[in-house]
């Protein structure tokens, strides 16, 4: 079966880009409040990039508990990237294989981490496109009903 088209946009993101408000989901289930920590068994890389992206995520309410797991994703896989172009950056694009010269293939795998990292990173509203259309400010204190909620 195949792609249907772009993955469905989190009502959070919705909010924050201005989206109609019939086409917000009011009664989407909101995770409890909880300490979001990066899991214990990250990679170091992963930690870094965690460290560094997380806390803005967590406080415009876009990283949320639940999210933790496909976060972590998006983390190693950037993680991955930059150990995959220290790779690439430190030897050839070709190298010799069992029958003759054929790609380094550091490129695969650095190509598999930018796909994945970028499927994800617009999970979080990470990518210039996804952030383009946002028209509001992000406030932590207007809790209530409806879709707003989701934003304090």
């Amino acid at each position: 079966m195949g792609k249907r088209g772009p993955a469905a946009k989190p009502t959070i993101l919705r909010i924050l880009h201005g989206d109609r408000p019939d086409r917000i989901n009011d009664n989407e289930p909101v995770p409890p409040t909880q300490e979001i920590a990066c899991p214990y068994w990250a990679s170091e890389g992963a930690r870094d990039i965690w460290n560094r992206l997380a806390p803005s995520l967590e406080e415009r309410g876009v990283l949320t508990n639940w999210d933790v797991d496909a976060f972590l994703v998006l983390c190693e896989a950037l993680a991955r990237y930059r150990n995959a172009t220290a790779l690439v950056n430190g030897s050839a694009l070709l190298v010799q294989g069992g029958s003759g010269l054929m790609k380094n293939p550091a490129l695969m795998v650095q190509s598999d981490a930018e796909r994945t990292f970028l499927q994800f990173a617009a999970r979080f509203g990470l990518t210039p496109s996804d952030r383009q259309a946002i028209k509001v400010e992000v406030g932590r204190g207007d809790q209530g009903q409806g879709a707003g909620r989701l934003l304090s």
